[in-house]
């Protein structure tokens, strides 16, 4: 008979697994449609992904494919001169949304050649390089928290969290590596 306690055995992870707090970031989440995408990308001069659950980035400056309709805009903190205005200016009179919900969330990075590991202690999705290549971005569930994951590198993920949960996904992420180094 197969020896099964190997199959039940916790991954290992190496402790070069880094998880921090990234600086604050002003963001915005954009609705409407392709015509609105294409205003916002001039004003912005940030690529805006029109295929799903990619991101983009340009210099400081991220837009990540939220929904058919939906993205969020990331700049560093404060924004860049004129970031909303060049924004509210160019989507005049085109059915749009424009919301800032820069204090509404906080981002982490986990980074390490076992982010992977410690992402799916809690995360449903499979996230190998394969079927999640670095550019993917969706929202998940993390433990018990709504998160939006986004693969910024081979062994680097920046998790997009709001503020109300940034202590309990740190702990979760912590006491996982506590339990599978």
């Amino acid at each position: 008979m197969r020896d099964l306690s190997a199959a039940r055995s916790l991954p290992q992870v190496s402790a070069s697994l880094v998880l921090h707090a990234l600086p604050p970031a002003t963001r915005y989440v954009l609705r409407g449609g392709s015509e609105v995408r294409a205003a916002a990308e001039s004003a912005l001069g940030c690529g805006i992904p029109a295929r799903a659950c990619r991101a983009t980035v340009e210099g400081d400056r991220a837009a990540l494919w939220l929904g058919p309709d939906e993205w969020l805009l990331i700049a560093p903190e404060p924004a860049p001169r004129r970031f909303a205005a060049a924004l509210a200016e160019a989507l005049t009179g085109l059915p749009h949304s424009l919301v800032d919900v820069s204090h509404r969330q906080s981002a982490l990075a986990l980074s390490g050649p076992q982010a992977t590991t410690l992402l799916a202690a809690g995360c449903p999705l499979d996230l190998d390089v394969g079927p999640f290549p670095v550019g993917m971005c969706t929202r998940t569930i993390l433990a018990k928290a709504e998160v939006l994951l986004w693969r910024t590198g081979p062994q680097v993920f920046r998790v997009e969290v709001w503020r109300s949960f940034v202590a309990y996904v740190s702990q979760f992420l912590g006491e996982a590596a506590r339990g599978i180094i």
